[in-house]
C-alpha cells in the first residue's frame, strides 16, 4: 500500500499497522502509521486507484477532510493531518478505547458526548453514523471519529425536513447507546424529541420489505 507506507516523513518510524481491512464497496484500509512525525490514523483508499470508483473514492476523502478542517480545534473531533496523493487522508491518532469497548461507561461520559452532539448540531453538522465504535473515549473526553457520512448544512437550510431528520437520527442512535451500555433509559421528553416522524417510519418499512423481496426473488 503505497500510499500509507509514504505517510512517514521519518525512516526510522515503525512500520504502519492495518487496524481494518476494507472489504465492502468504498470501504477503505484504516492504519496506523505517522503523519510528519506524528501519530495517525490513515483511512487509504488506494485500491480503486486506476479503476471508475477513484473520483467517488477522492471525492470521499476530500469531504471528510474539509469536515475535519471546519472542527479545527474542537476536542471533541480528531485534527486532520492531511491528504496524502488524493485517495488517503491522515488525521490524528486518538488513543483510547471506544465506546463500544470500553468496559465503565459513566453518565457524565454521556452528558459530555450529548453536549458535543448539541454543539455539532449548533454549527449545522449531522454525524450520521453515531454508534460506539465511532466515538473513543481518551482520557475520559468522548471523540467522535468518521466523519465520512457526516454532512454541512447552510444556515438557511438548517431548518428544513431533511436536517431535522437527521439531527433527530443522531439523538436516536446516541440514546440507544446510553440505553445498552448504562442501562439507563431515555426520559420521555428525550424520546419523543429523538422519535421518528410516521412518514419516515413508514419510508423505512417500506424498503424494507422491498429489500427482503428482492433478496429472494434474487435467490
Amino acid at each position: 500500500m503505497n500510499t500509507c507506507a509514504s505517510a512517514g516523513t521519518d525512516t526510522d518510524l515503525p512500520a504502519p499497522i492495518l487496524l481494518k481491512e476494507g472489504t465492502r464497496l468504498l470501504e477503505p484500509n484504516v492504519y496506523r502509521t505517522h503523519v510528519h512525525g506524528r501519530p495517525a490514523v490513515v483511512k487509504d483508499y488506494g485500491r480503486y486507484r486506476r479503476t471508475l470508483l477513484a473520483p467517488i473514492a477522492r471525492l470521499m476523502v476530500r469531504h471528510e477532510a474539509r469536515m475535519l478542517d471546519q472542527l479545527k480545534g474542537w476536542r471533541h473531533a480528531p485534527a486532520l493531518l492531511g491528504t496524502l496523493g488524493g485517495l488517503a487522508l491522515g488525521m490524528e491518532f486518538i488513543p483510547g478505547e471506544t465506546l463500544s469497548a470500553s468496559a465503565l461507561v459513566g453518565q457524565e461520559v454521556f452528558k459530555e458526548l450529548q453536549a458535543a452532539v448539541e454543539k455539532l448540531h449548533s454549527a449545522g453538522i449531522t454525524h450520521n453514523d453515531l454508534h460506539g465504535t465511532n466515538v473513543v473515549i481518551s482520557a475520559g473526553v468522548p471523540v467522535l471519529i468518521d466523519f465520512t457520512s457526516a454532512w454541512r448544512f447552510p444556515r438557511w437550510l438548517r431548518d428544513n425536513v431533511v436536517s431535522r431528520q437527521l439531527r433527530r437520527s443522531d439523538q436516536a442512535n446516541l440514546l440507544k447507546l446510553q440505553k445498552r451500555l448504562t442501562g439507563v433509559a431515555p426520559s420521555a421528553e428525550q424520546a419523543a424529541l429523538a422519535a421518528e416522524p410516521a412518514w419516515v417510519s413508514a419510508i423505512r418499512r417500506g424498503w424494507k420489505r422491498f429489500y427482503r423481496r428482492m433478496k429472494g426473488d434474487a435467490a
